[in-house]
């Protein structure tokens, strides 16, 4: 059965999902998360995406990201990214075989109110998921950088606004 081919609007955004093979954990310690973040940042600049938002989640990662140089180059990046840890996890645990459940899956979000409302709820993973009581406590998602102010190089500006003034909680009511 022949896969469905992507959906890439330009200037639009897309929200990224990507699950450990069998919904098992893809970071086991905190290092993890550190060659994540690192690999992210250094294939966001080779690529030229653009992130708005993340949160990498013990066993599944949420990215929102804009694609400038177009779908090719989105699936370039992630291909790099993913591979990249993958080669790296499996190495550093001496493990074989797949790291992810499939390809990443990816939605198109236009950039309007809904944008502001997907990151929020994407930085509120951790809280619901009983991880821990505040967004802000939560180190390995963009709500830090984004609402607090803390320094991030994986997070970019958001188009001729400011990601950092996107302090809308409404979906938590």
């Amino acid at each position: 059965m022949a896969r469905t081919a992507r959906i890439f609007i330009e200037n639009a955004c897309n929200h990224i999902i990507t699950r450990g093979n069998q919904k098992k954990d893809i970071f086991i310690d905190e290092s993890d998360f550190e060659k994540y973040a690192m690999l992210l940042h250094k294939y966001k600049l080779k690529y030229g995406c653009l992130i708005y938002g993340y949160c990498f989640m013990l066993n599944h990662i949420h990215l929102v990201l804009e694609s400038p140089l177009g779908l090719k180059a989105m699936s370039r990046f992630m291909h790099c990214l993913n591979q990249s840890y993958a080669m790296s996890f499996n190495a550093k645990y001496e493990k074989v075989g797949h790291l992810w459940q499939n390809r990443y899956k990816n939605f198109v979000v236009l950039k309007d109110s809904y944008l502001y409302n997907l990151i929020t709820y994407i930085e509120y993973n951790p809280v619901r998921a009983g991880i821990v009581a505040s967004p802000g406590d939560y180190a390995w998602s963009s709500y830090r950088a984004r609402v607090l102010g803390s320094t991030s190089i994986i997070l970019d500006k958001f188009g001729c606004g400011d990601t950092s003034g996107m302090r809308n909680e409404s979906v938590l009511g």
